[in-house]
């Protein structure tokens, strides 16, 4: 019986290719490109134009902010000279007082916020107890959160709590500088301990281990090892702490009370008003000052950064 051969396999079909939908795929491939490009040109244009304009309009000749007519510094010199516009007069000194009252908030949040922000970044970074977990999670919610969220809880926790204190005191408190203080130093520990904390993450913990090894206390370790080792950390955050609380608006309004008006509520009052060049002149000054801290703390942490 004769025996069938196998039919031959079926030979594949060609491949297809829509050239159309290949060509739809290219085009935006390279709008994809092109997005990626633009994306970061557009987000620093819309997050630094503004600030550029209230610079430029500063030296600007002309009262109004709509025109360009010249360079002049004279805005500058008003606002030392006790004029404010046409019409409208301030006091310098009150300006003054307002940057003084800005000076002592911001030096003794500085103060205690790196001290206490240097604390909580050593217990989480060499510390192991119960409740560290939501101690680390506690410490980013003054960064995430909403700064008129803080202020509003600020508000109520002061207002609640001299309601409870004033009738056993048999006096009425008030708030004023130590309200500020507080509510500044209870968003500036959490950048101080990630500043701190970072620098201790960077640090070789043998160094630590050998001093106690060679005799040396916890405390005495710390202040002859750690301390030295930190101590870029410890001053950037304490330069961070000092700009943001010499900047703060939101929270120091919610917590001020009679003479305590800080120079960002100076300035605020002033644009009641109106929006004169001298206000741009009193904001590029403060920005100016912003600017000079935050580049010095930046540096620093690159500087420790690299010689660890």
């Amino acid at each position: 019986m004769a025996r069938t051969l196998p039919s031959a396999r079926p030979t594949a079909s060609p491949i297809q290719f829509d050239e159309a939908k290949i060509r739809r795929d290219l085009l935006l491939r390279r709008i994809g490109k092109l997005g990626l490009i633009l994306n970061p040109i557009f987000a620093y244009f819309f997050l630094w134009a503004p600030i550029a304009l209230l610079v430029l309009f500063s030296f600007n000749d002309s009262r109004t902010i709509s025109t360009w007519r010249g360079f002049t510094t004279r805005w500058y010199e008003n606002i030392f000279n006790d004029v404010v516009g046409t019409e409208a007069r301030f006091s310098t000194q009150l300006m003054l007082n307002s940057l003084g009252n800005s000076m002592i908030i911001a030096l003794a949040a500085t103060v205690v916020a790196t001290t206490l922000g240097t604390a909580v970044a050593l217990s989480l970074a060499r510390g192991n107890y119960p409740g560290k977990r939501l101690v680390d999670n506690l410490l980013y919610l003054p960064v995430v959160i909403p700064e008129i969220t803080q202020g509003v809880s600020l508000a109520i926790f002061f207002s609640s709590l001299f309601a409870f204190f004033g009738p056993l005191t048999g006096t009425q408190p008030q708030p004023g500088f130590g309200t500020i203080i507080i509510g500044h130093v209870a968003f500036n520990v959490s950048y101080v301990a990630i500043v701190v904390r970072a620098r201790l993450a960077d640090m070789n913990p043998r160094l630590e281990e050998a001093a106690r090894d060679l005799g040396a206390s916890e405390w005495r370790t710390f202040w002859r090892i750690t301390f030295p080792l930190i101590l870029p950390g410890v001053v950037s955050g304490a330069l961070l702490a000092f700009t943001l609380s010499l900047d703060d608006f939101v929270i120091t309004f919610f917590t001020s009370g009679v003479g305590t008006t800080t120079l960002p509520v100076f300035v605020y009052g002033l644009l009641k008003l109106s929006v004169t060049p001298e206000i741009n002149a009193i904001s590029t000054l403060i920005l100016v000052m912003s600017t000079v801290l935050i580049g010095i703390s930046m540096t620093m942490q690159g500087r420790s950064a690299a010689g660890v």
